[in-house]
C-alpha cells in the first residue's frame, strides 16, 4: 500500500530509557455476553486487577470493547477517573477481521470502520484521557482490514510481550512469559476479563515487583512511545 492509505503500526516504543507499557484487554463478545446472562459466568470484569493498579498507583492503557463498555459502565467510568489510566479501542464487539482468528467470529472488513468509530463514540462520553490508540482482536489483522482504517486517524497498537494470560490456570506461566522477554520500550498485553483470564490478578504484583528489580517502570502507553520514550 502506498504511505498514507493506512495507520501506523506498533509493536514497542524506543528501546531507550526505562519505560514500559503495561495494556489490558477487556473484551466482550456475543457468547460471552451469553454466557454472563445465563449465569455460567461470574464476571468478565477483574475488578481486582483494578483496584490493585489504583493502590500501587500503576499507569496503564485500557482497550476496551464497546460492548464491555456498555456492560461494565461503572467499571469504565472508574477506569476513566484514574488520571493514570489511558482508553483505547478494542472494537465494539471482538470480533476478527480475518478469518481463522482464534475462534473468534468473523466481520466483513467493510464493517470494521464503523465498528471502531462505534466504540470511539461510546467511549467518548467517558471522559478521562482518551486516545486514538486501537488494538485488533487477537492481533489479527491484513491490508485489508488496515486500509479500512485508514480514514479514523488510530494508531494500530500490538505488543511485543504477550503475557500468556488468556486462560491461564497458574500465575506463574504468566509472570515468566513477561519478565522473560521485557525490555526497555515494551508494550506488554494482559486482560481484565476475569473468567478468561482469572490469572491476571495474582500474576500482576509478580510483575510489578520484577520490573523493579530490572530498574523498568510502568508508564502510559503515550509516554513509551515518545520519540525519547517518555
Amino acid at each position: 500500500m502506498e504511505p498514507g492509505t493506512h495507520p501506523p503500526v506498533v509493536r514497542h516504543g524506543p528501546r531507550t530509557g526505562n519505560k514500559v507499557a503495561l495494556t489490558f484487554d477487556a473484551d466482550l463478545t456475543e457468547t460471552m455476553l451469553a454466557d454472563l446472562q445465563a449465569g455460567r459466568v461470574r464476571s468478565y470484569a477483574n475488578l481486582r486487577v483494578v483496584e490493585l493498579v489504583e493502590r500501587q498507583r500503576v499507569p496503564a492503557t485500557v482497550f476496551l470493547s464497546g460492548m464491555w463498555v456498555e456492560r461494565y459502565p461503572e467499571v469504565t467510568r472508574r477506569l476513566a477517573a484514574n488520571p493514570l489510566i489511558e482508553l483505547a479501542n478494542h472494537t465494539y464487539a471482538h470480533e476478527a477481521y480475518t478469518p481463522d482468528c482464534y475462534g473468534l467470529p468473523t466481520a466483513p472488513t467493510r464493517q470494521l470502520a464503523a465498528d471502531v468509530a462505534r466504540t470511539f463514540r461510546i467511549l467518548a462520553s467517558y471522559g478521562g484521557r482518551q486516545t486514538r490508540y486501537f488494538r485488533f482482536p487477537g492481533l489479527c489483522y491484513d491490508a485489508a482490514a488496515l486500509a479500512a482504517l485508514a480514514p479514523l486517524g488510530v494508531t494500530v497498537v500490538d505488543g511485543d510481550v504477550i503475557s500468556g494470560d488468556p486462560f491461564a490456570t497458574d500465575w506463574r506461566p504468566i509472570v515468566d512469559a513477561v519478565l522473560a522477554a521485557v525490555r526497555p520500550g515494551s508494550i506488554v498485553i494482559m486482560h481484565l476479563t476475569e473468567a478468561n483470564a482469572p490469572m491476571t490478578d495474582e500474576a500482576l504484583p509478580h510483575i510489578l515487583a520484577g520490573l523493579r528489580q530490572r530498574g523498568l517502570q510502568p508508564a502510559r502507553l503515550s509516554e513509551v512511545l515518545a520519540p525519547t520514550g517518555g
